[in-house]
């Protein structure tokens, strides 16, 4: 039995879709599955020349034969998500909770409100909204729409099914410890916690069953929308550094600022975190881009690795070294440092 979260670290953002693609075709597991918040998420993943943006799918959609999985505690835009399933071909592979809530029109109208939109700096995907109505017991459910019928299983029973016959589970979660609504910058946060532990309750397994956090950091840290940044860099320091980016779901402009070593300590915590992975590496240093070999790096990456990991006191395991799914050096075999 081999259970795996992934969960950002800062404010979402961080490259956690990379990471779980990697880890889906280099794990070959038989499940990743997928909790967090609902379409507000954006995971980029480049393979194979092609660029793939999703907001619904699991990014672990990129290994042919895992079965890719939604969890109850998930928001579905079924346009979305029928969307993807139609442009992924993925329609013999997905299954949804039927117990997911339901984002309806009315929820994408009551994200444009003055307050969400302009002082919290809501994604407008309506995910704030719906999981409101979903705390008054009023949501329409994924297990009573139509469109969905045929992708609606129990997901907890089968991701703990696969468990209890040792198979290997990858649990996909999404936005960032800051982001949490208990944890993270409130009132500038999503509408549920964002944490380990909730992405447990989201896919319905209970927390003995976990073996591994991933908790993934990039090598800087950025921000979209509205909230404290501190340290928060100029646009034109952002510029010069490198740091430019633009969210996935929004497009908007990314804020940025250094790597916080206190907020990743703080994170460490919250989600009991076993393994780190660093992602962009290749942006604070460009002559590291596309390596795949640790003692490859120039010598400041390496101090860089190394002083993060002497702070943090937690394995760096995963470093992204480019945007291909495959730019990555894999120190999980702790003699490959060498």
């Amino acid at each position: 039995m081999t259970a795996t979260i992934i969960v950002g670290g800062f404010f979402g953002d961080e490259g956690k879709g990379k990471i779980i693609s990697y880890l889906a075709l280099h794990d070959n597991p038989s499940i990743v599955v997928r909790g967090g918040v609902g379409p507000n998420a954006g995971h980029t993943i480049v393979h194979d020349d092609k660029t793939y943006k999703v907001r619904m799918i699991p990014s672990g959609f990129i290994n042919t034969k895992t079965q890719i999985l939604i969890g109850p505690g998930v928001l579905i835009n079924p346009n979305v998500l029928l969307r993807e399933i139609e442009q992924l071909n993925i329609h013999e592979r997905i299954l949804i909770d039927g117990k997911c809530g339901i984002i309806e029109d009315k929820h994408l109208h009551e994200d444009t409100s003055e307050f969400l939109k302009n002082k919290i700096g809501s994604t407008g995907t309506g995910t704030g909204p719906a999981n409101s109505e979903r705390a008054m017991r009023t949501i329409k459910l994924a297990q009573n729409m139509e469109s969905l019928s045929s992708y609606v299983s129990d997901i907890p029973t089968l991701i703990n099914s696969a468990l209890d016959e040792n198979k290997i589970v990858l649990i996909e979660g999404t936005q960032g410890t800051y982001l949490s609504l208990w944890h993270g910058t409130y009132p500038f946060v999503t509408s549920k916690d964002t944490t380990a532990s909730s992405i447990c309750a989201d896919v319905g397994i209970g927390p003995k069953r976990i073996d591994d956090v991933i908790i993934v950091f990039k090598s800087y840290m950025t921000r979209v929308g509205e909230g404290p940044l501190k340290n928060e860099l100029s646009s034109s320091e952002i510029l010069n550094m490198g740091f430019s980016e633009r969210g996935t779901v929004t497009g908007r402009q990314r804020r940025a600022a250094k790597f916080n070593i206190c907020l990743a300590r703080r994170a460490i915590m919250l989600n009991s975190a076993t393994q780190i992975a660093i992602t962009k590496l290749d942006i604070l240093f460009p002559d590291c881009v596309h390596t795949t070999i640790f003692r490859d790096l120039n010598e400041q990456a390496k101090s860089f690795i190394k002083k993060l990991e002497d702070s943090l006191h937690v394995p760096i395991t995963l470093i992204g070294t480019g945007p291909n799914l495959n730019d990555i050096i894999d120190l999980r075999d702790h003699t490959a440092k060498n």
